[in-house]
């Protein structure tokens, strides 16, 4: 027993390092790149703590020389996500009865282990099997990942000290329990840091996860399995199972202990499980939290009192950073037409400076897209451009997917605003810019905020103050993160809670309280010092 009321360290966001030539961190980095190359790794599922191994193999490669073979991992089938599920159920009552400050001693230990030696291990995973720059895997594999765990673990603290006032000779108490049931965790390829967040945020409020990884970025996910053995997780707590989305659906989603969904994925997935548990709703003990971050069309508008260096430079990050393969990047702008040959040379002027190749060469701006399907799907919608009289390809617009899924940077640019690729989401190097009249500024903003059924992230640059103002009102429900004078990416953990709306998704903000608070069941007690001892009250006395 503990007599003391604890505090953690306050939280901080992780420094990213530079990985500039001579830098020690990037001879280490490239160590372990080259280590992790010439390996070929043997994932199994890991349920109450035990590596099951099925046999029913499939390769992880590297996107960017998909006939380069890092590993295999075994696919669970029916048997074992039963198992997982069980595995979960068992561990509940130990981890949710352990003291809180227990935990986030746990959830912090994993983010100092990520701030020395996985820091590497982390990256060099994300770089190979998910193809990302050394930068933006350190911002993702590392930074943020340890950022969450930090954060959510504070905000556990702060959400526990919320307690309600109490009168003379009682006293009120809230406790946080967690979800009667277990969690399903599903996450997507394109961040490590992601796939951390869904499992550990539902865990450190107490709950027991099942988690299925992206078949695509299963290296880096096995890897975080590992540290969250080495920092201490108790076995159970969150199960590692690589399946077939369609299957663990029909399995978890049908258990009556089911009590909650963590995921980030297409809208089309996320509507189809929340259907699917609405219609399941008399078999569960209790009524299940659903959190989704699903898609996005995600903008930048510019006015004609931008900045156009700044603007220019937030289109070209924030389209083409991780080859447009993140739910926040920027797949529509909308540039005034007086500026227009000057944000055109702007942005040209840069394309013309990008590289694109093997991410272990340091000097790649933009590296492959995750799988063949992903690739297919890219270029589609680059034909249709080419096809079409309301559009032309200012830059790019080619494809090579004979070594690695390489499609180039390309930007389109359209007469309708409502040209398919200012509507739909690709998820892929693709932008597409509409050139509005400038005195058509207030129909250019509706047509904006009518042409996607997304509101996730939005940018807008411009100087003048009054349109600042102006706009911010009128996208109000565009974006549930939204930029000024910044590119519509990048959110940091504590700094800007990211979750969309609309088809974007339930808004539960990760990286922040709002997302915690969901994984607890609050119960409220009330304790009476000087109980009353007689039923009567005054005012039913005769006179």
């Amino acid at each position: 027993m503990t007599n003391a009321i604890f505090q953690l360290p306050e939280s901080y966001n992780e420094p990213s390092v530079s990985y500039a030539p001579g830098s020690v961190e990037r001879s280490l980095l490239k160590a372990e790149l080259e280590r992790q190359y010439h390996q070929v790794v043997d994932i199994p599922l890991i349920i109450g703590g035990q590596e099951v191994r099925t046999g029913k193999l499939h390769k992880v490669v590297c996107p960017h020389e998909h006939g380069h073979v890092l590993g295999h991992y075994h696919e669970a089938g029916e048997a074992e996500i039963a198992q997982a599920i069980d595995a979960a159920l068992q561990a509940k009552f130990a981890w949710k009865y352990t003291p809180w400050e227990e935990r986030a001693a746990i959830f912090n230990r994993m983010a100092s282990l990520i701030s020395g030696r996985y820091r590497y291990i982390l990256n060099a995973a994300t770089m190979l099997n998910q193809s990302k720059t050394a930068h933006q895997a350190e911002i993702d594999a590392t930074c943020e990942t340890a950022d969450f765990l930090r954060y959510n673990a504070k905000y556990m603290e702060q959400i526990y000290r919320n307690q309600p006032v109490s009168q003379n000779h009682t006293w009120n108490r809230v406790n946080y329990r967690a979800l009667e049931g277990f969690v399903l965790a599903i996450s997507p390829f394109n961040f490590t840091a992601i796939g951390a967040n869904l499992a550990t945020a539902p865990a450190i409020m107490g709950n027991t996860v099942v988690w299925k990884p992206a078949s695509t970025s299963m290296l880096s996910n096995y890897y975080l399995m590992q540290l969250y053995k080495e920092a201490g997780l108790p076995d159970g707590v969150i199960n590692f199972v690589p399946s077939r989305g369609s299957q663990l659906g029909k399995i978890a989603l049908n258990h009556p202990s089911f009590a909650g969904l963590h995921f980030t994925g297409s809208t089309a997935v996320f509507n189809a499980m929340w259907q699917t548990v609405a219609n399941n709703l008399p078999k569960y003990k209790i009524y299940p939290r659903l959190v989704g971050e699903t898609g996005g069309k995600d903008y930048t508008f510019v006015h004609n009192s931008a900045d156009l260096v700044e603007a220019a430079t937030g289109i070209v990050r924030g389209a083409f950073e991780y080859q447009g393969q993140k739910c926040s990047a920027c797949s529509r702008v909308y540039a005034p037409a007086s500026r227009w040959p000057e944000l055109q040379a702007a942005i040209l002027e840069m394309m013309g400076r990008i590289r694109m190749g093997d991410p272990r060469d340091f000097r790649n701006y933009v590296n492959a897209v995750i799988d063949e399907a992903s690739f297919d799907n890219s270029m589609r919608y680059i034909d249709l451009a080419k096809a079409s009289s309301e559009a032309e390809i200012i830059w790019g617009g080619h494809g090579d997917k004979s070594v690695g899924w390489f499609v180039e940077p390309t930007i389109i640019l359209t007469t309708n605003p409502k040209f398919v690729t200012m509507e739909e989401e690709i998820f892929a190097p693709v932008l597409t810019i509409y050139v509005y009249p400038d005195d058509r500024l207030e129909e250019t903003i509706r047509i904006l905020d009518e042409t996607s059924p997304y509101a996730l992230t939005g940018a807008i640059f411009a100087r003048d103050r009054h349109v600042i103002n102006q706009l911010t009102e009128a996208l109000a429900n565009t974006a549930g993160n939204f930029y000024i004078n910044d590119k519509c990416t990048g959110a940091m953990v504590g700094h800007q809670p990211f979750g969309g709306a609309r088809a974007s998704g339930t808004n539960d903000k990760a990286g922040s309280f709002l997302n915690l608070i969901r994984w607890t069941s609050p119960r409220t007690i009330k304790e009476c010092f000087s109980p009353h001892r007689d039923f009567q009250y005054p005012f039913m006395e005769e006179s």
